[in-house]
């Protein structure tokens, strides 16, 4: 007996096409499928540095596939620039509500016995929160790389961004993402020649 179509994959691959950063002037186009990539390998890279250097016991495989999935329902929403996103409390609320619409309408695009599998990566109330931390985590620390990539293209826009995140990320100064910036950080700026000797 056939099986229903699902449109799932082909809506969630349009990510490709939501370009982020809307506000600002970019030397370096972005897009939210290359974003969601970057996260999750990221996020997995934060997981086990957590595991292996600060008594962690998460799932790396876990955290990285919902981070390719953390960003998915801006399919449905767009990209929010984040000053409009936590401008005020109602703002926050407000998007919230639309975000956890757009999961539903997401998993509702699955066949119906795959829902349940696909609802932990799309509904984010769903994860446990040492894997939301480590998934925000990732998101921020790939913000300030996008900064970084910028600055270093000339681009003085990002400079303000670039180091609130920065400022950010050393006030939750989680182990793993400081970590991150000293092993792996400075290779960011390096030419690709320097990479590979």
């Amino acid at each position: 007996m056939p099986q229903p179509m699902s449109h799932f994959f082909a809506y969630v691959s349009r990510l490709r096409w939501i370009k982020r950063w809307g506000l600002m002037r970019n030397a370096i186009e972005e897009n939210v499928a290359t974003h969601s990539w970057e996260v999750a390998t990221l996020a997995h890279a934060l997981a086990l540095i957590r595991n292996r250097h600060f008594g962690g016991q998460v799932n790396a495989d876990r955290i990285a596939t919902a981070a390719l999935y953390h960003d998915a329902t801006e399919v449905i929403t767009g990209d929010m620039p984040t000053p409009i996103k936590y401008h005020s409390r109602v703002m926050r609320e407000a998007f919230g509500d639309i975000e956890h619409k757009a999961e539903a309408e997401l998993l509702a695009l699955l066949p119906a016995d795959l829902r349940e599998d696909f609802a932990p990566y799309l509904r984010e109330s769903w994860q446990p929160i040492e894997d939301r931390e480590l998934i925000k985590a990732a998101d921020r620390l790939s913000a300030w790389l996008k900064c970084q990539a910028e600055v270093r293209a000339g681009n003085r826009e990002f400079e303000p961004a670039q180091m609130q995140i920065r400022q950010k990320l050393e006030q939750e100064a989680l182990p793993e993402v400081m970590y991150f910036l000293e092993v792996f950080a400075p290779s960011y700026d390096e030419p690709l020649d320097n990479l590979l000797g």
